[in-house]
């Protein structure tokens, strides 16, 4: 796959085909776990529930966004990855906000049904993650995809240790640090998409300009 997408070009013919294919795979699975997550983090209390939610549901916007401009130009494909780039900046600072909110306004959340939810969660983002890991170094808009599932994982894995964490101590803070977490993990995606778009945007335009010297001569 980095012979085809390694420069950022767009990938073509089956290729293409297949990725799309992926991306709807991996968006039915998403919108489904945002509204699983959403209804078990509220009943649960649980502010790394609620995050991951709202995680999976920015995911799937992220998809729709990269079938919509997957055989666009490069311009196209880095503006998208900078827009979920910027989502994916803005649900990270949300989670933070949640988790200063719980920091005045604790409650215990059900460590029970953070840890099955979070399980259910960790499997479907793992499938996510290897369905997309053949198009990580693609451009950047696939780049963001495939990095929006493996911090996925990762947030699962830290949801589940927030649950043992509460069922040990019967405190809400294990919850609270993960979530603190999985929003510095969000953070630090949105910095990575951005700054990849950004240097395809330039590379864009410098090409555009060498063009445009040249037709001048």
């Amino acid at each position: 796959m980095s012979a085809c997408c390694g420069n950022g070009s767009t990938p073509e013919g089956e290729v293409l085909g297949t990725y799309r294919k992926v991306l709807w795979v991996v968006l039915v699975l998403n919108f489904g776990m945002f509204i699983t997550e959403a209804a078990a983090g509220w009943a649960a209390n649980s502010v790394s529930l609620q995050a991951d939610a709202l995680d999976f549901l920015a995911d799937s916007a992220a998809y729709i966004i990269s079938l919509l401009v997957a055989a666009k130009s490069i311009r196209w494909r880095a503006g998208a990855a900078l827009l979920k780039g910027g989502a994916m900046g803005v649900f990270g600072l949300w989670v933070l906000g949640m988790t200063v909110y719980r920091l005045f306004h604790p409650e215990l959340p059900g460590a029970i049904v953070m840890g099955s939810i979070g399980s259910l969660a960790l499997a479907v983002n793992v499938f996510c993650a290897l369905l997309l890991m053949r198009f990580r170094n693609g451009d950047s808009n696939m780049r963001s995809v495939w990095l929006c599932s493996r911090n996925d994982a990762l947030a699962n894995i830290a949801v589940l240790l927030a649950a043992s964490g509460v069922f040990a101590t019967h405190s809400n803070w294990p919850d609270l640090i993960v979530g603190a977490a999985i929003a510095t993990l969000a953070l630090s995606g949105a910095w990575q998409i951005w700054r990849h778009a950004m240097g395809e945007l330039r590379h864009a335009r410098h090409g555009e300009q060498a063009r445009k010297f040249a037709a001048a001569d």
